[in-house]
C-alpha cells in the first residue's frame, strides 16, 4: 500500500496499538540513475532508436515507471516502500539542459516515497538541490549534513523521516559521503559530519521514541555501507548507492550476494543508470528485528514495456536536444572503452582519448602534461559513427579546459592523490598524456605509491624534475581541487575558462579520425 509521510513528532503522537507478531515489507529501490532519462545501451550510454526497435535497450524512467506500477499492483495488499539512494542528477543531456527539472518531474511521476541526497545533487551548488526539492512532494533526506548556514536549503532536507506502512512506523535515516566536498560543489556553508556517528545518533533518537524498524538509505558506497551495518547498533537494514555496485544472486558480474548480510543486517544496492529496480523482501519480528531478507534486482530489459505516457513526455522534452545529439562528429574503428571499473583503476582507452585531446588542443601554449580524472568519464563509445550525444554521455559535466603551471613535485603529489583510492574505485584516478608513471599498489596510500614518472621532452621520455615548473592542462573541476587535487588550487598562470571538454574531444576525434582506440602502457603497476 502507499505509505504516508510523517514527521517524527507526528509519528510519536500516534498511539502504538498492538504490534503484529510479524511485519512484512517490500522495498523497491533505485540508485545512481545519473539522468538516464532515456533508455541505455549495453555501455550505459543513451540507446538509439534503432537499438530500441531491435530490443537491445535497458532502463530509462519509462521502464522504471512500468516496473514500479506493476509491482505495486502485484503487491496491492502488501506493504511497499519505493526509495532512491541518491544521484538522479548528472550524466546526460537531460541534466545539462534541464538542470534537475526533468529528474524531478519523472521521479514525482514514478511516485517515490523517499530519496537520499547524493553527492551529484550539489553539482550546481546548493541552489540546484533546493530547486529539485521544491519540485517534488516526497521527502529528500540526509542526516549528516549541517545546513544551518546554507539559506537555500534551510528546512528543506530532512534529517530522517518516519513512514507509516500497514499500521507500523518505519524510520528511514540517511547519510552522504563526506568526500562530497571533493567530488561535487556543496560550497562552504554545507558542513559534513561523520557518517557512522550521525547514524548512531539518529538510531538512538528514534529508539527513544519507540520506533524499532530503522532503515538506512545511504549514498556512501558499498564499502562504507558494510562498515555502517557492522558499527551502528539498532540499524535493521541498509539500502545504498554511490559505488554503482550490482549485488545479485544470479548475475555473473555481481560484486556480492543480494542482500549481502553483515551479521543480521542486510545490505543492498542495485547498480546504476536505471538498469535495475531492486526488490528486497524483509520480515520483522515483534521486536523490530529483521528475521528474513531475500530478493533480487529486476533487470529492466526489452521485456519491460516503457510506460507510454512517460515515454511520450521523454520524447517531448528530448526534442530540443535531439538535433544536437544526432549530429555525427567522427568515426571510431572499435569500441572506446570508458568503463568506470577500468578507467578508475588503470589506463583505459577513453582516458587516453580525452587526455590526448586536451593536450593536443593546448600543446602550442607550452603545455606538456594532461591529467583527466577517471571519474569524469561516464560512458563508453560504440564502434562506428560517433554522435555528439555519445560524446556528451562520456563527458556530461560541461567542464572546461584549464591550463596552469605547477612544479614537478606537485605533479607527483597529484599522481599520488590519483592512485590513493584505487581500492575503492574512486573517480580521482589519473588518466594522462605527455606523461608516463608507474605505481605500486603494495605501498600504503599516500606513502609513495608513485615509483617512476617520465615526462615527454620532444621525442624523448625523461624523469620528471621535482623543482621544474611544467605547463599542465586538466579540467576546471580538477584544477579547482575536485577529487582531492588540492595541489592545483594555487597553481600559477591558471586559466579555467577554456573550451568545453566535450567539444574539445569531439573536434579531436574529427581531426584524427577514423579514430583507433588504444592503450600504450603509459600507466603501469610495479
Amino acid at each position: 500500500m502507499m505509505s504516508r509521510f510523517l514527521t517524527s513528532a507526528a509519528a510519536l503522537a500516534l498511539t502504538s496499538g498492538m504490534a503484529a507478531a510479524e511485519f512484512n515489507l517490500t522495498i523497491l529501490h533505485t540508485n545512481d540513475i545519473h539522468s538516464r532519462i532515456e533508455s541505455i545501451n549495453k555501455y550505459d550510454s543513451t540507446c538509439g532508436g534503432e537499438d530500441e526497435a531491435e530490443g537491445k535497450c535497458f532502463g530509462g524512467v519509462a521502464r522504471i515507471k512500468t516496473m514500479i506500477d506493476a509491482k505495486r499492483a502485484e503487491l496491492a495488499d502488501k506493504n511497499v516502500l519505493v526509495m532512491d539512494a541518491g544521484d538522479p542528477f548528472q550524466g546526460s543531456l537531460f541534466y545539462t539542459t534541464y538542470k534537475g527539472a526533468a529528474e524531478a518531474e519523472f521521479m514525482e511521476a514514478i511516485g517515490y516515497d523517499v530519496m537520499a541526497v547524493g553527492n551529484h545533487e550539489f553539482d550546481d551548488g546548493p541552489e540546484g538541490l533546493s530547486h529539485f526539492i521544491d519540485a517534488v512532494s516526497f521527502p529528500v533526506i540526509s542526516g549528516n549534513l549541517d545546513l544551518s548556514a546554507e539559506a537555500s536549503l534551510t528546512d528543506k532536507v530532512a534529517n530522517h523521516v518516519v513512514l507509516e506502512v500497514g499500521g507500523e512506523k518505519v524510520a528511514v535515516i540517511s547519510v552522504l559521503a563526506t568526500d562530497t566536498v571533493d567530488t561535487s560543489s556543496p560550497g562552504p556553508n554545507v558542513i559534513f559530519q561523520d557518517e557512522i556517528e550521525s547514524l548512531k545518533a539518529d538510531v538512538a533518537a528514534l529508539e527513544a521514541e519507540g520506533i524499532d524498524k530503522i532503515i538506512a538509505l545511504t549514498h556512501v558506497g558499498l564499502a562504507k555501507d558494510l562498515e555502517i551495518a557492522a558499527a551502528v547498533p539498532g540499524l535493521d537494514l541498509v539500502v545504498g548507492g554511490h559505488s554503482h555496485t550490482l549485488l545479485s544472486n544470479t548475475s555473473d558480474g555481481a560484486a556480492g550476494a543480494y542482500p549481502t548480510m553483515v551479521g543480521d543486517v542486510p545490505v543492498v544496492q542495485a547498480y546504476a543508470y536505471s538498469k535495475y529496480v531492486g526488490e528486497l523482501n524483509v520480515t520483522f519480528d515483534d521486536a523490530g528485528h529483521v528475521t528474513v531478507a531475500s530478493g533480487e534486482p529486476i533487470l529492466l530489459d526489452a521485456s519491460v514495456t516503457p510506460d507510454a505516457a512517460i515515454a511520450a513526455r521523454v520524447s517531448e522534452m528530448g526534442a530540443p536536444i535531439e538535433e544536437l545529439k544526432q549530429r555525427i562528429v567522427a568515426e571510431t574503428s572499435e569500441v572506446v572503452e570508458g568503463s568506470r571499473d577500468i578507467c578508475r583503476t588503470g589506463e583505459c582507452a577513453m582516458g587516453n582519448l580525452v587526455a590526448d585531446a586536451m593536450l593536443d588542443r593546448v600543446k602550442d601554449q607550452g603545455i606538456q602534461i594532461a591529467i583527466q580524472n577517471g571519474g569524469g568519464l561516464r560512458a563508453s563509445i560504440d564502434a562506428g559513427q560517433v554522435t555528439m550525444g555519445e560524446v556528451l554521455s562520456v563527458l556530461p559535466f560541461q567542464n572546461t579546459l584549464s591550463t596552469f603551471e605547477v612544479s614537478g613535485q606537485a605533479v607527483i603529489d597529484a599522481l599520488e592523490n590519483g592512485v590513493s583510492q584505487v581500492e575503492e574505485v574512486k573517480g580521482r584516478f589519473p588518466q594522462v598524456a605527455g606523461l608516463k608513471f608507474t605505481w605500486d599498489p603494495a605501498v600504503a596510500a599516500g606513502e609513495g605509491r608513485i615509483s617512476e614518472v617520465l615526462v615527454q621532452e620532444g621525442e624523448a621520455w625523461v624523469p620528471i624534475d621535482t623543482a621544474k615548473m611544467y605547463g599542465m592542462v586538466s579540467n576546471n573541476y580538477v584544477r579547482g581541487g575536485g577529487d582531492g587535487y588540492r595541489m592545483f588550487v594555487d597553481a600559477e598562470k591558471a586559466y579555467d575558462f577554456g573550451p568545453d571538454l566535450a567539444d574539445v574531444t569531439a573536434e579531436y576525434l574529427a581531426k584524427v579520425g577514423p579514430y583507433v582506440p588504444y592503450t600504450d602502457g603509459r600507466i603501469s603497476k610495479k
